[in-house]
């Protein structure tokens, strides 16, 4: 079984990490890791394209540092992750539904919020997007 597990540095993905942690421990599953950073290329921003190109590097590199936290917080559970990819993407819960199914994932174990989201919202709208249009059965995990 693989499951797909998209990390923020949230708290809200921290604690989808901890419950994909514990499933990998009792049912013997492989966990594969995303991060998704915003796709910045197509954007009408007005600065110079290394100025843009030195923004698109340093979300890639925190997207990674995000990763290999998610990767520590798994080895210090002796939990290997199979899989690690930083995306970038205009569409968050577009690269983690393509992500998955590139993957042939059997389960995303999803935070209900991530960095962007405003607490005034139940769950937010790339939770409930992927939730809507996963091809896998998804886990949505509240704090």
């Amino acid at each position: 079984m693989k499951v797909l597990v998209p990390v923020d540095g949230s708290q809200y993905s921290e604690a989808a990490l901890k419950v994909a942690a514990d499933y990998a421990k009792t049912k013997g599953a492989n966990i594969c890791l995303i991060n998704v950073v915003p796709f910045i290329e197509g954007l009408d921003l007005e600065i110079s394209a290394a100025e843009r190109e030195k923004l698109s590097a340093s979300l890639a590199k925190r997207g990674d540092y995000i990763v290999q936290q998610a990767c520590g917080i798994l080895t210090a559970q002796d939990i290997i992750s199979t899989c690690r990819s930083v995306v970038a993407s205009v569409s968050v819960h577009g690269a983690i539904i393509e992500f998955a199914e590139k993957e042939k994932a059997d389960l995303i174990i999803i935070g209900t919020k991530g960095l962007g989201a405003s607490s005034r919202f139940k769950m937010g709208s790339v939770a409930s997007k992927v939730v809507k249009h996963s091809p896998c059965s998804v886990y949505v995990v509240k704090l």
